[in-house]
């Protein structure tokens, strides 16, 4: 039994992405591994299916309080299944909910977290949810932000970005890597590189370039194309859209730039998104 590695992230930030990377690079296939697989390597720690091994009932009886209460038990829980550490993906901020911890630090070895430009965040969050790009932004500006718990997933409390963004990088830990998307698709080598030595790896030039190359946007769109992605909400016309940065320069009007802004300018700052002139 070991502990938790969080793959941390607020949503269409690269969690997806960096799951793949660490599933091509630790297994080291002849071809890209596929996509519908992730799960059995990175655990999704808001799958209600752990949640119904604790309390039985129909998940629509759950309160939020019981999700709360629930969830340090199933991340404990989690730890059993390997003798290693464990890899799980969250999209909770790091906070409290209903008195309980969204992550239970108690099994934690460390954090890997993923951080996007919030302005290519709402154009990808509204596609990904079927909704307009105001209604994202409003979202991702909602202080202590949530869903609800349903058939697959339980509660997550992700909080405006800033919030969670903040909730997991104002304080440096040895224990904790963040990552800029924006790195991942410009310096995807030296990047993805970072992350195997905080890992503790040390894979030769080779096999990381392979895995890299087995987990290109490209690969993971054209898997999605060929047999579907069973992560892909049902109102998202495709999981892997576009990947690429910047597209919020097409995407978006100056009214909705400048509310974004206005809502995140200080955690912007802090990884250099903020546009120039601004």
């Amino acid at each position: 039994m070991g502990n938790i590695i969080w793959l941390a992230s607020f949503p269409k930030s690269g969690n997806t992405w960096m799951r793949a990377f660490l599933h091509n690079l630790l297994l080291n296939p002849d071809k890209p591994l596929f996509i519908n697989d992730l799960d059995h390597f990175c655990v999704g720690e808001s799958a209600t299916r752990h949640y119904r091994e604790l309390d039985a009932r129909p998940f629509e009886s759950w309160t939020e309080a019981d999700v709360a209460r629930m969830r340090p038990q199933v991340h404990q829980r989690l730890t059993a299944l390997s003798p290693d550490n464990v890899f799980a993906k969250t999209h909770c901020a790091l906070t409290r909910d209903h008195g309980q911890p969204t992550v239970n630090l108690g099994v934690t070895a460390g954090a890997i977290y993923m951080v996007r430009n919030p302005l290519d965040v709402a154009v990808s969050y509204a596609h990904h949810m079927g909704v307009p790009v105001d209604a994202a932004i409003e979202l991702m500006a909602t202080p202590d932000a949530h869903t609800r718990t349903k058939e697959k997933f339980v509660r997550e409390v992700r909080g405006a970005w800033s919030q969670h963004v903040a909730s997991w990088t104002a304080r440096a830990h040895p224990t904790l890597h963040v990552v800029r998307y924006e790195d991942m698709l410009e310096r995807p080598e030296p990047t993805f590189a970072g992350v195997a030595r905080f890992l503790g790896l040390n894979p030769p030039p080779q096999r990381l370039a392979a895995a890299v190359a087995k987990s290109s946007f490209g690969v993971l769109a054209e898997q999605e194309r060929r047999h579907g992605f069973k992560e892909k909400p049902k109102r998202a016309e495709r999981f892997f859209r576009e990947g690429r940065a910047g597209q919020w320069r097409q995407a978006l009007t100056p009214a909705q730039v400048a509310a974004v802004v206005r809502a995140h300018r200080a955690q912007m700052a802090r990884f250099g998104y903020v546009p120039p002139g601004m």
